[in-house]
């Protein structure tokens, strides 16, 4: 039995809207899971950001390379934020995907939520015959995880969930500048590298198409119907 979720594309935006409007919408799923409405809204976002970068709760501030006057004068916005891992950055030519999703409706606790959440990442490398990869000691999709001096991240994740209401997600690299992972250890790594869709494919590639293929895989692993209001 597949669940109805709410769909939207927010298009280009600033992080702080963006998080602003998530916690408007987790507030309201979280409340209407509290009083057992039959019916309860739930939401996927797809977005793209401006440059920023975001540092987890418990993400080490040292691996923000750069002084914070200089994010300013590169016009980078800079938030410690309320979900998991350590530092990433988000800006144009990246997908970002927030689910705000009840786990209970979709019968997942949060290590399988994650796992779905790589899977339909791997799934959407996989149709541009890219191998996606899980690493056991680090949450995301890589490739070549298994060998050190290959390894590169293309999609990072970081989640919150309260009450197994999920806020947050991923951050799949299309067409990203990657040079803007150099003023960060990205997720606190400094032995790992960076990649993009564009980087593996040696082309660029069209950003509309690649999210209609996400949004294929997220039905296809959460048995989720998506539609528009």
């Amino acid at each position: 039995m597949t669940v109805d979720v709410i769909f939207e594309n927010l298009g280009r935006i600033r992080y702080k809207e963006a998080w602003d409007y998530q916690e408007t919408l987790f507030e309201k799923v979280v409340q209407e899971k509290a009083e057992k409405t039959e019916d309860k809204d739930q939401y996927l976002l797809f977005c793209e950001h401006e440059h920023v970068y975001t540092l987890g709760k418990h993400g080490d501030k040292q691996n923000l390379l750069i002084a914070n006057h200089i994010c300013k004068s590169k016009n980078i916005d800079l938030h410690t934020i309320d979900r998991g891992g350590d530092i990433t950055y988000h800006g144009p030519g990246q997908l970002v995907v927030y689910p705000i999703i009840d786990l209970g409706s979709f019968g997942m606790g949060i290590k399988s939520y994650i796992s779905t959440l790589e899977d339909v990442v791997i799934d959407t490398l996989d149709s541009y015959s890219i191998k996606g990869e899980k690493d056991a000691k680090a949450m995301g999709v890589w490739i070549d995880a298994a060998d050190p001096a290959k390894a590169r991240k293309i999609c990072a994740i970081g989640v919150r969930a309260s009450r197994f209401v999920t806020m947050h997600g991923l951050a799949l690299n299309i067409n990203t500048d990657l040079s803007y992972f150099n003023y960060i250890n990205p997720c606190g790594f400094r032995d790992r590298g960076v990649t993009s869709l564009q980087k593996e494919l040696g082309h660029e590639v069209d950003f509309e198409e690649v999210s209609s293929r996400m949004k294929e895989a997220f039905t296809h692993r959460f048995e989720m119907e998506l539609y528009t209001t």
